[in-house]
Protein backbone atom coordinates (compact mmCIF):
# COMPACT_ATOMS: atom_id res chain seq x y z
CA UNK A 1 0.00 0.00 0.00
CA UNK A 2 1.29 3.47 -0.87
CA UNK A 3 1.66 6.22 1.64
CA UNK A 4 1.41 9.92 0.83
CA UNK A 5 4.53 12.07 1.09
CA UNK A 6 4.78 15.85 0.76
CA UNK A 7 7.75 17.20 -1.20
CA UNK A 8 8.70 20.80 -2.01
CA UNK A 9 10.22 21.25 -5.48
CA UNK A 10 11.82 24.34 -7.03
CA UNK A 11 10.05 25.56 -10.17
CA UNK A 12 13.32 26.99 -11.52
CA UNK A 13 15.77 24.09 -11.18
CA UNK A 14 13.74 21.11 -9.92
CA UNK A 15 15.56 20.81 -6.57
CA UNK A 16 13.49 18.83 -4.06
CA UNK A 17 13.44 19.15 -0.28
CA UNK A 18 11.12 17.62 2.36
CA UNK A 19 10.40 21.04 3.93
CA UNK A 20 9.71 24.52 2.64
CA UNK A 21 12.49 27.12 2.65
CA UNK A 22 12.43 30.66 1.35
CA UNK A 23 15.50 30.32 -0.85
CA UNK A 24 16.17 27.30 -3.06
CA UNK A 25 19.40 25.53 -1.95
CA UNK A 26 19.97 24.39 -5.55
CA UNK A 27 19.84 27.58 -7.61
CA UNK A 28 19.46 30.32 -4.99
CA UNK A 29 16.11 31.63 -6.31
CA UNK A 30 13.65 33.06 -3.79
CA UNK A 31 10.06 31.84 -3.25
CA UNK A 32 10.18 29.19 -5.99
CA UNK A 33 9.43 26.08 -3.89
CA UNK A 34 6.00 24.54 -4.49
CA UNK A 35 4.46 21.67 -2.59
CA UNK A 36 3.67 18.45 -4.43
CA UNK A 37 2.24 15.19 -3.16
CA UNK A 38 3.88 11.94 -4.19
CA UNK A 39 3.02 8.37 -3.40
CA UNK A 40 5.73 6.17 -1.95
CA UNK A 41 5.48 2.37 -2.09
CA UNK A 42 5.88 0.48 1.20
CA UNK A 43 7.90 -2.31 -0.41
CA UNK A 44 10.02 -0.13 -2.63
CA UNK A 45 12.94 -2.47 -3.54
CA UNK A 46 10.84 -5.31 -4.98
CA UNK A 47 8.07 -3.28 -6.63
CA UNK A 48 10.09 -0.43 -8.08
CA UNK A 49 12.58 -2.84 -9.62
CA UNK A 50 9.82 -4.52 -11.60
CA UNK A 51 8.28 -1.22 -12.67
CA UNK A 52 11.49 0.40 -13.89
CA UNK A 53 12.21 0.24 -17.61
CA UNK A 54 15.22 -1.76 -18.75
CA UNK A 55 18.16 0.04 -20.32
CA UNK A 56 18.93 0.02 -24.03
CA UNK A 57 21.65 -2.61 -23.72
CA UNK A 58 24.02 -0.51 -25.81
CA UNK A 59 27.75 -1.28 -25.80
CA UNK A 60 30.47 1.40 -25.82
CA UNK A 61 31.93 2.26 -29.23
CA UNK A 62 35.15 3.92 -30.23
CA UNK A 63 34.55 7.44 -31.50
CA UNK A 64 36.24 6.65 -34.81
CA UNK A 65 33.95 3.63 -35.36
CA UNK A 66 30.67 5.53 -34.96
CA UNK A 67 29.03 6.01 -38.41
CA UNK A 68 28.73 9.63 -39.53
CA UNK A 69 25.17 9.47 -40.84
CA UNK A 70 23.74 12.92 -41.46
CA UNK A 71 20.45 13.51 -39.65
CA UNK A 72 17.50 13.38 -42.02
CA UNK A 73 15.52 16.60 -42.09
CA UNK A 74 11.90 16.96 -43.15
CA UNK A 75 10.80 20.40 -44.39
CA UNK A 76 7.72 21.71 -42.61
CA UNK A 77 6.38 23.61 -45.61
CA UNK A 78 6.87 26.91 -43.71
CA UNK A 79 10.14 28.52 -44.79
CA UNK A 80 10.59 30.73 -41.71
CA UNK A 81 10.15 27.80 -39.32
CA UNK A 82 12.61 25.72 -41.37
CA UNK A 83 15.12 28.58 -41.13
CA UNK A 84 14.88 28.68 -37.33
CA UNK A 85 15.07 24.88 -37.01
CA UNK A 86 18.18 24.75 -39.20
CA UNK A 87 16.59 23.27 -42.33
CA UNK A 88 13.65 21.24 -41.10
CA UNK A 89 12.53 18.65 -38.54
CA UNK A 90 15.12 16.06 -37.48
CA UNK A 91 13.94 12.49 -37.02
CA UNK A 92 13.53 11.66 -33.32
CA UNK A 93 13.93 15.29 -32.23
CA UNK A 94 12.04 16.68 -29.25
CA UNK A 95 11.21 20.37 -29.75
CA UNK A 96 9.75 22.70 -27.11
CA UNK A 97 7.91 25.85 -28.20
CA UNK A 98 6.78 28.51 -25.73
CA UNK A 99 5.07 31.88 -25.88
CA UNK A 100 2.40 34.07 -24.36
CA UNK A 101 -1.24 32.91 -24.47
CA UNK A 102 -2.87 33.73 -27.79
CA UNK A 103 0.44 34.39 -29.58
CA UNK A 104 -0.25 31.67 -32.17
CA UNK A 105 1.60 28.53 -31.04
CA UNK A 106 -1.27 26.08 -31.62
CA UNK A 107 -2.19 27.76 -34.90
CA UNK A 108 1.32 27.47 -36.30
CA UNK A 109 1.70 23.83 -35.22
CA UNK A 110 -1.66 22.88 -36.74
CA UNK A 111 -0.53 24.43 -40.03
CA UNK A 112 2.74 22.46 -39.81
CA UNK A 113 0.77 19.24 -39.22
CA UNK A 114 -1.41 19.94 -42.24
CA UNK A 115 1.59 20.57 -44.49
CA UNK A 116 3.35 17.41 -43.36
CA UNK A 117 0.19 15.32 -43.74
CA UNK A 118 -0.26 16.58 -47.29
CA UNK A 119 3.34 15.49 -47.97
CA UNK A 120 2.39 11.92 -47.03
CA UNK A 121 3.59 11.90 -43.40
CA UNK A 122 1.63 10.30 -40.58
CA UNK A 123 0.78 13.02 -38.04
CA UNK A 124 -0.78 12.87 -34.57
CA UNK A 125 -1.98 16.05 -32.85
CA UNK A 126 -2.45 15.48 -29.10
CA UNK A 127 -4.34 18.13 -27.15
CA UNK A 128 -4.85 18.20 -23.41
CA UNK A 129 -6.52 21.62 -23.47
CA UNK A 130 -9.09 21.38 -26.26
CA UNK A 131 -11.59 18.81 -27.43
CA UNK A 132 -11.44 17.24 -30.87
CA UNK A 133 -14.36 19.41 -31.98
CA UNK A 134 -12.56 22.60 -30.97
CA UNK A 135 -9.53 21.54 -33.01
CA UNK A 136 -11.85 20.80 -35.91
CA UNK A 137 -13.27 24.33 -35.70
CA UNK A 138 -9.77 25.85 -35.81
CA UNK A 139 -8.85 23.63 -38.75
CA UNK A 140 -11.94 24.79 -40.61
CA UNK A 141 -11.03 28.43 -39.97
CA UNK A 142 -7.55 27.73 -41.33
CA UNK A 143 -9.10 25.88 -44.32
CA UNK A 144 -7.36 22.62 -43.39
CA UNK A 145 -9.05 19.52 -44.82
CA UNK A 146 -6.13 17.08 -44.73
CA UNK A 147 -7.35 13.44 -44.42
CA UNK A 148 -4.10 12.02 -42.98
CA UNK A 149 -4.08 14.07 -39.76
CA UNK A 150 -4.97 12.23 -36.54
CA UNK A 151 -6.33 14.16 -33.53
CA UNK A 152 -6.31 12.86 -29.96
CA UNK A 153 -7.86 14.73 -27.02
CA UNK A 154 -6.14 13.14 -24.02
CA UNK A 155 -3.96 14.23 -21.10
CA UNK A 156 -3.11 10.91 -19.40
CA UNK A 157 0.42 9.97 -20.45
CA UNK A 158 -0.22 6.23 -20.25
CA UNK A 159 -3.00 6.50 -22.83
CA UNK A 160 -0.92 8.90 -24.94
CA UNK A 161 2.02 6.48 -24.95
CA UNK A 162 -0.25 3.64 -26.05
CA UNK A 163 -1.63 5.65 -28.99
CA UNK A 164 1.83 6.85 -30.01
CA UNK A 165 3.14 3.29 -30.16
CA UNK A 166 0.04 2.10 -32.02
CA UNK A 167 -0.03 4.79 -34.71
CA UNK A 168 3.77 5.25 -34.96
CA UNK A 169 3.48 8.82 -36.35
CA UNK A 170 6.34 10.53 -38.14
CA UNK A 171 5.59 13.78 -36.29
CA UNK A 172 3.51 14.36 -33.16
CA UNK A 173 2.38 17.49 -31.32
CA UNK A 174 1.66 17.64 -27.57
CA UNK A 175 -0.35 20.71 -26.57
CA UNK A 176 0.60 21.33 -23.82
CA UNK A 177 3.10 19.66 -21.49
CA UNK A 178 1.59 21.40 -18.43
CA UNK A 179 -1.73 19.56 -18.95
CA UNK A 180 -0.19 16.08 -19.19
CA UNK A 181 0.06 13.84 -16.15
CA UNK A 182 1.08 10.31 -15.19
CA UNK A 183 -1.75 8.59 -13.26
CA UNK A 184 0.60 6.66 -10.97
CA UNK A 185 1.88 9.94 -9.51
CA UNK A 186 -0.22 11.66 -6.85
CA UNK A 187 0.87 15.22 -7.72
CA UNK A 188 -1.37 17.49 -9.80
CA UNK A 189 -0.83 18.18 -13.53
CA UNK A 190 1.57 21.07 -14.07
CA UNK A 191 3.64 20.37 -10.97
CA UNK A 192 7.40 20.05 -11.18
CA UNK A 193 7.43 16.29 -10.77
CA UNK A 194 4.67 15.75 -13.36
CA UNK A 195 6.34 17.97 -15.96
CA UNK A 196 9.70 16.30 -15.41
CA UNK A 197 8.37 12.75 -15.64
CA UNK A 198 6.08 13.52 -18.59
CA UNK A 199 8.91 15.10 -20.57
CA UNK A 200 11.19 12.17 -19.74
CA UNK A 201 8.61 9.71 -21.07
CA UNK A 202 8.05 11.70 -24.28
CA UNK A 203 11.81 11.98 -24.83
CA UNK A 204 12.18 8.20 -24.45
CA UNK A 205 9.42 7.61 -27.00
CA UNK A 206 11.09 9.99 -29.49
CA UNK A 207 14.46 8.26 -29.24
CA UNK A 208 13.03 4.73 -29.35
CA UNK A 209 10.55 5.17 -32.21
CA UNK A 210 12.16 7.98 -34.24
CA UNK A 211 9.04 10.14 -33.94
CA UNK A 212 9.77 13.88 -34.06
CA UNK A 213 7.69 15.72 -31.49
CA UNK A 214 6.66 19.32 -30.85
CA UNK A 215 5.80 20.08 -27.21
CA UNK A 216 3.97 23.30 -26.32
CA UNK A 217 4.96 24.93 -23.03
CA UNK A 218 3.15 27.62 -21.07
CA UNK A 219 5.14 30.65 -19.94
CA UNK A 220 5.24 32.54 -16.66
CA UNK A 221 4.58 36.26 -16.24
CA UNK A 222 8.34 36.82 -16.71
CA UNK A 223 8.22 35.17 -20.14
CA UNK A 224 10.12 31.98 -19.20
CA UNK A 225 8.66 28.53 -19.84
CA UNK A 226 6.75 27.38 -16.77
CA UNK A 227 8.13 24.39 -14.89
CA UNK A 228 11.61 23.27 -13.90
CA UNK A 229 14.60 24.58 -15.80
CA UNK A 230 15.45 20.95 -16.39
CA UNK A 231 12.70 20.90 -19.01
CA UNK A 232 14.75 23.02 -21.40
CA UNK A 233 17.85 20.90 -20.77
CA UNK A 234 16.06 17.66 -21.68
CA UNK A 235 14.70 18.69 -25.07
CA UNK A 236 16.70 19.10 -28.28
CA UNK A 237 15.27 22.43 -29.45
CA UNK A 238 13.73 25.34 -27.52
CA UNK A 239 11.74 27.90 -29.53
CA UNK A 240 10.17 31.12 -28.25
CA UNK A 241 7.32 33.00 -29.89
CA UNK A 242 7.60 36.76 -29.34
CA UNK A 243 5.38 39.67 -30.25
CA UNK A 244 2.51 41.80 -29.07
CA UNK A 245 -0.95 40.31 -29.52
CA UNK A 246 -2.14 43.79 -30.48
CA UNK A 247 0.19 43.73 -33.51
CA UNK A 248 0.27 41.47 -36.54
CA UNK A 249 3.95 40.51 -36.45
CA UNK A 250 5.24 37.45 -34.62
CA UNK A 251 8.93 36.61 -34.12
CA UNK A 252 10.16 33.05 -33.65
CA UNK A 253 13.60 32.54 -32.08
CA UNK A 254 15.61 29.47 -31.12
CA UNK A 255 17.35 29.75 -27.75
CA UNK A 256 18.62 26.17 -27.96
CA UNK A 257 19.15 23.99 -31.01
CA UNK A 258 21.22 20.81 -31.05
CA UNK A 259 20.76 20.51 -34.80
CA UNK A 260 21.50 24.07 -35.99
CA UNK A 261 22.17 27.70 -35.16
CA UNK A 262 20.46 29.57 -32.32
CA UNK A 263 20.85 32.97 -33.98
CA UNK A 264 18.18 32.64 -36.67
CA UNK A 265 14.93 34.60 -36.59
CA UNK A 266 11.60 33.77 -38.21
CA UNK A 267 9.08 36.53 -38.97
CA UNK A 268 5.35 35.82 -39.34
CA UNK A 269 2.18 37.82 -39.71
CA UNK A 270 -0.95 36.71 -37.83
CA UNK A 271 -4.02 36.74 -40.06
CA UNK A 272 -7.52 35.34 -39.94
CA UNK A 273 -6.32 32.30 -41.89
CA UNK A 274 -3.34 31.54 -39.67
CA UNK A 275 0.33 32.41 -39.67
CA UNK A 276 1.70 33.83 -42.92
CA UNK A 277 5.39 34.01 -43.71
CA UNK A 278 6.93 37.48 -44.14
CA UNK A 279 9.47 36.84 -46.93
CA UNK A 280 11.07 40.30 -46.80
CA UNK A 281 10.85 41.62 -43.23
CA UNK A 282 13.17 44.60 -43.89
CA UNK A 283 10.68 46.14 -46.33
CA UNK A 284 7.81 45.43 -43.94
CA UNK A 285 9.56 47.06 -40.97
CA UNK A 286 10.47 50.18 -42.97
CA UNK A 287 7.16 50.51 -44.84
CA UNK A 288 5.66 52.95 -42.31
CA UNK A 289 8.82 54.94 -41.65
CA UNK A 290 8.38 58.69 -41.39
CA UNK A 291 10.91 60.05 -43.87
CA UNK A 292 12.23 63.54 -43.21
CA UNK A 293 11.43 63.46 -39.50
CA UNK A 294 14.09 64.14 -36.89
CA UNK A 295 15.04 61.38 -34.49
CA UNK A 296 14.70 58.53 -37.02
CA UNK A 297 17.66 56.44 -38.17
CA UNK A 298 17.87 53.22 -40.19
CA UNK A 299 20.07 50.44 -38.82
CA UNK A 300 20.96 47.11 -40.45
CA UNK A 301 21.27 44.35 -37.86
CA UNK A 302 22.09 40.66 -38.23
CA UNK A 303 19.72 37.96 -37.00
CA UNK A 304 21.79 34.85 -37.57
CA UNK A 305 22.53 34.75 -41.29
CA UNK A 306 19.80 37.28 -42.15
CA UNK A 307 20.46 41.03 -42.43
CA UNK A 308 17.47 42.94 -41.12
CA UNK A 309 16.85 46.68 -41.48
CA UNK A 310 14.87 48.47 -38.79
CA UNK A 311 13.86 51.99 -37.85
CA UNK A 312 15.54 53.29 -34.66
CA UNK A 313 13.58 56.22 -33.20
CA UNK A 314 14.47 58.73 -30.50
CA UNK A 315 12.64 61.70 -29.03
CA UNK A 316 14.30 64.29 -26.77
CA UNK A 317 12.13 66.98 -25.18
CA UNK A 318 12.64 69.60 -22.48
CA UNK A 319 12.23 68.07 -19.02
CA UNK A 320 10.63 69.85 -16.09
CA UNK A 321 11.46 67.10 -13.60
CA UNK A 322 14.38 66.88 -11.20
CA UNK A 323 15.33 63.53 -12.78
CA UNK A 324 14.61 63.49 -16.54
CA UNK A 325 12.84 60.41 -17.88
CA UNK A 326 14.66 57.68 -19.79
CA UNK A 327 12.14 55.38 -21.47
CA UNK A 328 13.51 52.60 -23.68
CA UNK A 329 11.61 50.09 -25.82
CA UNK A 330 13.59 47.52 -27.80
CA UNK A 331 17.09 48.13 -26.38
CA UNK A 332 19.03 47.74 -23.14
CA UNK A 333 18.33 50.73 -20.81
CA UNK A 334 21.80 50.42 -19.28
CA UNK A 335 23.38 50.61 -22.72
CA UNK A 336 21.30 53.68 -23.55
CA UNK A 337 22.46 55.43 -20.36
CA UNK A 338 26.07 54.74 -21.35
CA UNK A 339 25.56 56.07 -24.89
CA UNK A 340 23.92 59.26 -23.58
CA UNK A 341 26.94 59.82 -21.35
CA UNK A 342 29.29 59.30 -24.32
CA UNK A 343 27.26 61.76 -26.40
CA UNK A 344 27.46 64.40 -23.70
CA UNK A 345 31.13 63.92 -22.85
CA UNK A 346 32.64 63.20 -26.29
CA UNK A 347 30.26 64.92 -28.72
CA UNK A 348 28.88 67.86 -26.71
CA UNK A 349 25.24 66.75 -27.02
CA UNK A 350 23.64 67.87 -23.74
CA UNK A 351 20.79 65.64 -22.56
CA UNK A 352 20.93 66.16 -18.79
CA UNK A 353 17.82 68.38 -18.94
CA UNK A 354 15.98 66.35 -21.60
CA UNK A 355 13.45 63.53 -21.38
CA UNK A 356 14.75 60.89 -23.79
CA UNK A 357 12.52 58.21 -25.32
CA UNK A 358 13.92 55.36 -27.43
CA UNK A 359 11.86 53.01 -29.58
CA UNK A 360 12.74 50.28 -32.09
CA UNK A 361 9.84 50.06 -34.53
CA UNK A 362 8.26 46.69 -35.26
CA UNK A 363 8.80 45.16 -31.81
CA UNK A 364 12.42 44.13 -32.44
CA UNK A 365 15.01 43.82 -29.69
CA UNK A 366 18.44 45.29 -30.48
CA UNK A 367 21.01 43.28 -28.56
CA UNK A 368 24.14 43.60 -30.71
CA UNK A 369 26.62 46.45 -30.05
CA UNK A 370 26.58 47.35 -33.76
CA UNK A 371 23.40 49.37 -33.08
CA UNK A 372 25.22 51.85 -30.81
CA UNK A 373 26.00 54.42 -33.49
CA UNK A 374 22.46 54.34 -34.88
CA UNK A 375 21.07 55.00 -31.39
CA UNK A 376 23.49 57.90 -30.87
CA UNK A 377 22.62 59.43 -34.24
CA UNK A 378 18.88 59.13 -33.55
CA UNK A 379 19.24 60.94 -30.19
CA UNK A 380 21.47 63.65 -31.70
CA UNK A 381 19.03 64.10 -34.57
CA UNK A 382 16.20 64.75 -32.11
CA UNK A 383 18.33 67.09 -29.98
CA UNK A 384 19.34 69.10 -33.05
CA UNK A 385 15.86 68.76 -34.61
CA UNK A 386 17.55 67.86 -37.91
CA UNK A 387 16.54 64.83 -39.95
CA UNK A 388 18.97 62.20 -41.19
CA UNK A 389 18.86 61.61 -44.94
CA UNK A 390 16.02 59.30 -46.02
CA UNK A 391 18.47 57.11 -47.96
CA UNK A 392 21.08 56.89 -45.19
CA UNK A 393 21.80 53.88 -42.95
CA UNK A 394 24.11 53.86 -39.92
CA UNK A 395 25.95 51.07 -38.09
CA UNK A 396 28.87 50.80 -35.67
CA UNK A 397 29.83 50.01 -32.08
CA UNK A 398 30.60 52.95 -29.78
CA UNK A 399 33.27 52.79 -27.07
CA UNK A 400 33.54 54.91 -23.93
CA UNK A 401 36.20 57.09 -25.54
CA UNK A 402 33.78 57.90 -28.36
CA UNK A 403 35.60 55.69 -30.87
CA UNK A 404 33.71 53.67 -33.49
CA UNK A 405 34.59 49.98 -33.48
CA UNK A 406 34.15 47.48 -36.31
CA UNK A 407 31.00 45.41 -36.83
CA UNK A 408 30.87 41.80 -38.08
CA UNK A 409 29.51 40.76 -41.50
CA UNK A 410 29.64 44.31 -42.82
CA UNK A 411 29.55 43.24 -46.48
CA UNK A 412 26.22 41.46 -46.03
CA UNK A 413 24.78 44.50 -44.27
CA UNK A 414 25.96 46.79 -47.06
CA UNK A 415 24.48 44.52 -49.72
CA UNK A 416 21.09 44.45 -47.97
CA UNK A 417 21.04 48.25 -47.61
CA UNK A 418 21.91 48.64 -51.30
CA UNK A 419 19.16 46.20 -52.29
CA UNK A 420 16.56 48.34 -50.49
CA UNK A 421 17.75 51.56 -52.12
CA UNK A 422 19.97 53.16 -49.47
CA UNK A 423 22.74 55.13 -51.14
CA UNK A 424 24.70 56.52 -48.15
CA UNK A 425 26.08 54.22 -45.48
CA UNK A 426 27.95 55.40 -42.39
CA UNK A 427 30.18 52.58 -41.15
CA UNK A 428 33.37 52.24 -39.05
CA UNK A 429 36.43 53.31 -41.02
CA UNK A 430 38.11 49.93 -40.61
CA UNK A 431 35.07 48.19 -42.10
CA UNK A 432 35.05 50.66 -44.99
CA UNK A 433 38.70 49.89 -45.67
CA UNK A 434 38.13 46.12 -45.67
CA UNK A 435 35.17 46.15 -48.06
CA UNK A 436 36.15 44.20 -51.15
CA UNK A 437 33.18 45.24 -53.28
CA UNK A 438 30.99 48.32 -52.97
CA UNK A 439 27.60 48.13 -54.72
CA UNK A 440 27.11 50.53 -57.60
CA UNK A 441 25.58 53.85 -56.61
CA UNK A 442 26.36 53.42 -52.90
CA UNK A 443 28.57 55.89 -51.03
CA UNK A 444 30.46 54.50 -48.03
CA UNK A 445 31.43 57.00 -45.29
CA UNK A 446 34.01 55.62 -42.87
CA UNK A 447 34.16 57.33 -39.46
CA UNK A 448 36.47 56.96 -36.45
CA UNK A 449 34.55 58.79 -33.70
CA UNK A 450 31.01 59.74 -32.75
CA UNK A 451 31.87 63.42 -33.23
CA UNK A 452 33.04 62.73 -36.76
CA UNK A 453 29.88 60.75 -37.57
CA UNK A 454 27.66 63.60 -36.39
CA UNK A 455 29.65 66.18 -38.36
CA UNK A 456 29.31 64.07 -41.51
CA UNK A 457 25.57 63.55 -41.12
CA UNK A 458 24.60 67.05 -39.94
Amino acid sequence: MAKVKSVYACTACGYETPRWVGRCPGCGAWNTLEESISAVQEKAPAKLASNQRPGTGAVPLLLKDIPEDTALRTPTGISELDRVLGGGIVEGGLMLIGGDPGIGKSTLLLQVCANLAEAGKRILYISGEESARQIKLRARRLEIETPGLYVLAENALDAVETRLREIQPDVAVVDSIQTMYRPEMASAPGSVSQIRESTSLLMRICKETGTAMFVVGHVTKDGAIAGPRMLEHMVDVVLYFEGDRQQDYRLLRAVKNRFGSVNELGVFRMTGKGMQVVPNPSEELLSHRAKGASGSTVFCGMEGSRPLLCDVQALASQSYLNSPRRTVNGADPGRIAMLLAVLEKRAGQRSYNQDVYINVAGGLELSEPAADLALCVAVASSLKDQAVGAETAVMGEVGLAGEIRTVPQCERRVAECARLGFTTLVVPRENARRLQKVPEGVRILGVDTVMQALSVLF
